[in-house]
């Protein structure tokens, strides 16, 4: 089996390494609707020519409108992705469940997939989203192996092989957003996990302040022969915000293994390369279900280990290497986190020196004021960087036909393989003093220099004692070449646009209260009062109350089989085929930012729609208000007026807790409280605050409120609803 690999591009450098290293796919954002807004990203002027550069050489090119949508984005969201349809990309990465299904039908022959912010957990979700119109699905980085062998929906298979690993399910975390207005949905996170926190259990500190959520980065390269025998289609490194030169060693170094089917190659040696590129410490990640994915002593790049300090002075610091150290590279001691350039290095005698390595001692200048005895980590290695910006030239094989007979056109015809193009020149005379040979012939069309191009076979058919002008033949082969390169750089699709129409069977308005419990006495507090549903996650209260037609089941988020593991009456934050079920509410982790996507719910069996907890109060009042204007009903919306929201959602018990125990929280350096709760089979963490609506009474008559309780007492939620 043919696997893709898929390289990252955060701008035209990367994209360029990305090409020449061997990538067989690239992917990259504009500079509106990715999912890295903090990178340089593309202009549309950039984004033509970095479809015809992919295209030029065999590569796909493929744009991330992977960042959720609100109404007021909607126009220019399409207007972007007509421009990118119209200018040939392959393919767009989406996230947003209402674009996907606009997108499918306003284009139907664009090829969509779905982002891994989409959380793609299950066999259950990709069959779904291949039903939507995705082509292919990024699967979860929280699936193993065994997991993603199991998906056997009719839907091409995307991987993380290597790269940054977010802690939270991507599409999950709403962390950022929560504290600080940036949404990781909108490509703006602001990575909260690589905080430092501590561990608390009603007020006592169970762990000291570490980087309690912080990943080390995927690296499946020590493994990678096993993903090479399986029907993965695409194995993608993550990277748009990391440097050109890490992107062109990462893609060299997988496509080797591809190509080497992981025989012969230094896995050893590359990785040692790659630690002083970028290294927070390397995982093999839940792919292969490893339990070491944290690095909670150091967020940030670590470097490579390359000797030890033995001795110091105010003025220079001593060090006895293990590796090789030269002059330019990037150092850092490790207890200090302090470090710099090599500007000068010296030998034991004083002497400046280039390089020096395992074994001996060597003195750098003491530009830090270090004063205790510490590992040394090369973090920039200058001579391999200065390599890694030395492009490889990625050459497009050819073959050639020459025919050169006296008294009939001279015919050049070459072929890439796929394209097949000729062209004739004028009718070939006989030589009066210097006949043209054959040899000759060879060597003008063979001069393919600053072109993609090189000759695996050429074929020469020409009569002796004939004459062809050496200009004649070299613009006969710069024409068709430049052909070939037009063809090559050509979209072959022709965009279908049509004009769709939204319709909807006319629904009753549902107006009230719900709420979501985890304890048992908040369901018993709420059992036979007059709440439309309560959300319950706890499989044993659950089926206490199962004869109740207000209780609901709370599907745990993420599920490998969300069919079989959500009930009749069940609300989620999952993508699965809505109609098994009786009646499904869609709970806020579907993302729900525009009336598209609320839409497309409804037309799919959800029963009831959330909108997003990331949206503003007036952004929610403008929601109902549009969705009310565009489809003359009202929508079947409950919003979240009270409670905390759930800001991540971890695979297993990453903190180490106690199980269905409410009272654990973490704390950030400014003291706020994030409480958390391992539920079995997640870890869920809250946010400090609890939201509170406040403009209930705008929305009441026209929606359904739904409140969201964690850790209060029968007492309390007496008080907020008024119950004696």
């Amino acid at each position: 089996m043919k696997h893709e690999l898929l390289s990252p591009a955060g701008d035209m450098d990367s994209l360029k390494q990305a090409v020449a290293n061997g990538a067989d796919a690239v992917y990259c954002g504009c500079e509106n609707f990715g999912a890295r807004k903090f990178a340089k990203n593309f202009t549309n002027d950039e984004m033509i020519y970095a479809i015809k550069l992919c295209h030029l050489y065999g590569v796909k090119l493929y744009a991330t409108m992977n960042t959720l949508v609100k109404d007021d984005e909607v126009l220019d969201f399409l207007k972007q992705v007509e421009f990118l349809y119209k200018n040939g990309i392959d393919a767009i990465l989406i996230q947003d469940f209402g674009m996907m299904n606009l997108c499918h039908e306003k284009y139907p022959n664009l090829e969509i997939h779905a982002s891994t912010q989409a959380n793609v957990s299950s066999n259950d979700t990709a069959k779904f989203l291949a039903e939507c119109g995705a082509k292919r699905v990024v699967l979860s980085r929280e699936m193993t192996l065994n997991e993603i062998k199991n998906v056997t929906a009719p839907v091409e298979k995307e991987v993380f092989i290597h790269g940054a690993l977010c802690v939270a399910y991507s599409g999950c975390c709403l962390m950022s957003s929560s504290i600080g207005g940036r949404s990781a949905n909108r490509g703006e996170c602001a990575g909260c996990c690589r905080l430092q926190y501590t561990l608390e259990k009603n007020d006592h500190v169970l762990k000291k302040p570490q980087y309690l959520l912080s990943m080390k980065e995927l690296n499946t390269s020590t493994r990678f022969k096993e993903l090479l025998n399986t029907n993965i289609d695409c194995f993608k490194i993550e990277g748009r915000m990391k440097s050109p030169e890490y992107v062109g060693f990462i893609t060299r170094m997988y496509r080797n293994l591809i190509d080497n089917n992981c025989e012969n190659v230094d896995i050893e040696g590359l990785n040692d390369d790659l630690k002083t590129i970028f290294n927070r410490g390397f995982t093999e990640g839940y792919l292969f279900s490893s339990n070491d994915i944290l690095n909670t002593e150091n967020p940030n790049h670590i470097g490579l280990e390359i000797g030890k300090v033995v001795g110091f002075t105010d003025d220079k610091i001593k060090i006895k290497l293990k590796r090789d150290l030269n002059q330019n590279d990037g150092i850092r001691f490790l207890k200090s986190g302090e470090g710099f350039i090599v500007n000068y290095l010296y030998d034991e005698q004083g002497n400046y020196i280039s390089g020096a390595t395992e074994g001996d001692i060597v003195f750098v200048d003491n530009k830090v004021n270090l004063n205790i005895l510490d590992k040394v980590m090369k973090t920039t290695d200058f001579k391999l960087n200065q390599d890694l910006q030395k492009l490889p030239a990625r050459q497009i094989p050819i073959t050639i036909r020459v025919e050169a007979h006296l008294g009939q056109k001279l015919s050049l015809e070459i072929s890439d393989g796929v394209n097949n193009v000729k062209g004739e020149g004028t009718i070939v005379e006989a030589s009066k003093t210097s006949p043209t040979t054959e040899e000759r012939i060879r060597e003008q069309v063979e001069k393919l220099g600053g072109t993609p191009f090189v000759s695996k076979a050429t074929v020469i058919n020409a009569e002796e004692g004939i004459f062809i002008s050496i200009s004649e033949i070299n613009e006969l082969r710069r024409s068709i070449v430049d052909e070939v390169m037009n063809i090559r750089m050509t979209s072959k699709k022709d965009p279908i646009i049509k004009n769709i129409n939204l319709e909807l069977p006319g629904t009753d308005k549902e107006t009230g209260i719900t709420a979501s419990v985890i304890t048992e006495d908040q369901s018993n507090i709420l059992n036979r009062r007059e709440i439309l549903r309560t959300y319950i996650s706890n499989t044993k209260q659950f089926r206490e109350r199962n004869l109740d037609s207000k209780a609901y089941y709370k599907l745990t988020r993420c599920s490998r089989t969300p069919i079989d593991s959500s009930k009749e009456r069940t609300i989620t934050n999952d993508y699965f085929d809505f109609t098994r079920k009786d009646s499904v509410i869609g709970d806020y982790g579907l993302n729900v930012t525009n009336i598209y996507t609320a839409y497309y719910l409804f037309k799919k069996g959800i029963k009831v729609v959330t909108p997003s907890v990331e949206l503003s109060e007036d952004e929610i009042i403008a929601m109902i208000n549009k969705y009310i204007t565009t489809f003359k009903q009202y929508p079947r919306f409950e919003v979240v007026v009270y409670g905390r929201i759930e800001n991540m959602v971890i695979k297993g018990n990453i903190l180490d807790i106690v199980s269905n125990d409410i009272n654990y929280y973490i704390k950030d350096p400014k003291g706020r409280k994030f409480p958390v709760y391992f539920d079995g089979i997640n870890t869920h963490i809250y946010n400090s605050e609890k939201i509170d609506f406040k403009k209930k009474d705008l929305i009441k008559d026209y929606v359904t409120l739904r409140y969201d309780f964690y850790d209060e007492t029968t007492k309390e939620i007496k008080k907020i609803f008024n119950f004696r």
